[in-house]
């Protein structure tokens, strides 16, 4: 059966995997997910992702980042929020501010996909398509 939302199956299943508390999570490739797995690389939220390829597809290798112990987690919530029954759209004036300015959001630009605060600063808005705090 074809996945309807595969971007909240790669958020779900790195919440997943943060909640167990295992080490790496892999999630089938694509554009999209490799942008969103850069930024939150950039942000610090997980520690390095890798591409695999496993027999003709194409994988994203995430490894997940936690505190001085396991129990101290970097990535405590992660939301998708556009998704494909109900899109959500912000102009650079209302790309919205993630518990108030701790968090990130992700948004997909004409310019490419890119956190509110890139956004803002490049005067572009977008679909907003998740919440990291």
């Amino acid at each position: 059966m074809a996945m309807s939302d595969p971007i909240a199956d790669m958020l779900t299943r790195i919440r997943n995997a943060n909640t167990a508390k295992h080490d790496t999570v892999d999630v089938p490739s694509s554009k999209m997910k490799l942008a969103i797995a850069k930024i939150l690389l950039d942000e610090g939220y997980i520690a390095k992702y890798d591409l695999l390829d496993e027999g003709g597809f194409e994988t994203i290798h995430i490894t997940l980042k936690y505190g001085k112990d396991k129990n101290e987690k970097i990535i405590s919530g992660i939301k998708r929020i556009s998704k494909p029954g109900l899109r959500v759209y912000a102009g650079s004036e209302d790309l919205p501010k993630v518990l108030g300015g701790l968090g990130i959001a992700i948004v997909s630009t004409n310019l490419g996909v890119m956190t509110d605060k890139e956004a803002r600063k490049n005067n572009v808005g977008g679909e907003v398509l998740a919440y990291v705090w």
